[in-house]
């Protein structure tokens, strides 16, 4: 501003010989003046722009304390409550989003273990070993099956006990499910697609123990790296180091087969190549230096399309849908039945269902029978949640007054913790 004064100086010096000195003295101070105002002005409207960008991060805080957090760490509590895995420790980790997960298990079970009434130390009862070194343990608070450490690129492998494991006891339809734990270093699990100690000659084409799908913490291949997927957001180049239990689930249909990864289908193979004869999981530790733990293993029988289910039964009867034991919370991979049923529902806008809940015969029976009513209703107000209007549905429980199989096993059991949506 000096040097503009100056030179304001300098222009009525050089037309002081033409222009009365009076007059441009007073033209010099008005201009002065008006140049003042302006600066002011710009001035103050710098300032006023900075105090609005302080309310406004201000008001960010107050509105993200009223509300309880961003949408980002919504989406992470959610994850928490719901049980998954929390990957906050990771901050390029993708967030979990069930919505669209439509894995839907099998309706007859063939083989059921969730580790239950297992002693910690001994070999797990419902398995048989074919090589490493494997015990039940208790570990995050849960009972789970424990591959220990031993030799490299060895950390054990298991059959189920199942009758005629030398046969094929795989229907053409079946679907597989088990929870793995993945530490902070690198390892992964295998599921074989045939008995590796009973089947090895049963097909002369292949060796039992090349039929496989291998699961990574962030990825899955089979037969020798044909085809190997990334969860979304992830890429090879990116390990994340982030402990986390991963849910596995595997749907096959005469000759194709899907995985999934949590609530990502990972591998979608139109055909595999080969007929699967049975199950066998094993657990590969590089360099022996990791252990790993797997729990809720589950193989079910497929059926038929739920709606024609509907159609000739009246009603659709699922194991899919599963509870935290003795209470009422749906575990997040019941969400892909679920979201079947939800979207049967959109899709013909005239059913209405009465969700109905039924239990095993553990506990006592009037424990059972409000155990199944709230989980009933738990169900009914997922789907509501999910957008199905209220006034089609309603909720009641049976507890273990109804059972469909012997409680005298795990599978049977399982059978019998059901749910049933029957037409009304």
């Amino acid at each position: 501003m000096k040097s503009f004064k100056l030179s304001l100086v300098a222009i009525s010096l050089l037309f002081a010989t033409s222009y009365n000195a009076q007059f441009i003295d007073k033209l010099v101070k008005k201009a002065e003046k008006k140049i003042e105002r302006e600066a002011e002005n710009r001035t103050q409207k710098k300032v006023d722009k900075t105090i609005d960008k302080v309310f406004d991060k201000a008001e960010e805080g107050i509105d993200k304390t009223v509300n309880g957090a961003s949408e980002q760490d919504k989406n992470q509590d959610k994850s928490q409550k719901n049980g998954l895995p929390n990957e906050k420790a990771n901050s390029n980790a993708p967030k979990l989003s069930w919505a669209k997960y439509d894995f839907v298990p099998g309706s007859e079970i063939i083989f059921e273990d969730n580790q239950e009434g297992e002693k910690n130390g001994e070999f797990p009862s419902k398995w048989d070993l074919d090589k490493g070194s494997v015990e039940n343990a208790n570990f995050d608070g849960q009972n789970v099956i424990y591959f220990i450490k031993c030799n490299a690129n060895s950390g054990g492998n298991i059959i189920p006990l199942i009758k005629n494991n030398t046969q094929d006891y795989l229907p053409e339809e079946f679907t597989v499910e088990f929870d793995a734990y993945f530490g902070e270093q690198s390892s992964s699990y295998l599921l074989f697609l045939s008995d590796t100690k009973n089947q090895i000659k049963l097909d002369k084409t292949m060796r039992a123990d090349d039929k496989w799908l291998r699961f990574h913490k962030n990825s899955a291949d089979y037969n020798q790296d044909i085809e190997a997927k990334f969860y979304p957001g992830f890429s090879g180049a990116k390990y994340d180091k982030t402990a986390k239990w991963r849910h596995i689930a595997v749907s096959f249909n005469t000759r194709a087969l899907k995985a999934y990864m949590d609530d990502a289908r990972i591998l979608n193979i139109p055909n595999l190549g080969y007929n699967p004869s049975g199950i066998s999981l094993g657990y590969h530790n590089p360099g022996g230096t990791t252990v790993g733990y797997i729990k809720n293993v589950r193989i079910a029988k497929g059926a038929v399309p739920l709606y024609d289910k509907l159609l000739t039964d009246g009603k659709l009867v699922t194991t899919g849908i599963k509870f935290d034991v003795n209470k009422a919370t749906i575990k997040t991979e019941s969400i892909g039945t679920i979201n079947y049923v939800v979207k049967m529902m959109q899709d013909h806008p005239e059913l209405k269902f009465s969700v109905e809940g039924h239990t095993d015969s553990d506990g006592e029976i009037v424990a059972n029978q409000k155990l199944s009513e709230a989980r009933a209703k738990s169900v009914v107000e997922a789907m509501v949640k999910a957008g199905i209007s209220a006034d089609r549905l309603s909720s009641k429980g049976f507890g273990e007054s109804k059972p469909v199989s012997s409680n005298d096993s795990a599978e049977g059991k399982a059978q019998n913790r059901r749910v049933e949506f029957v037409k009304m």
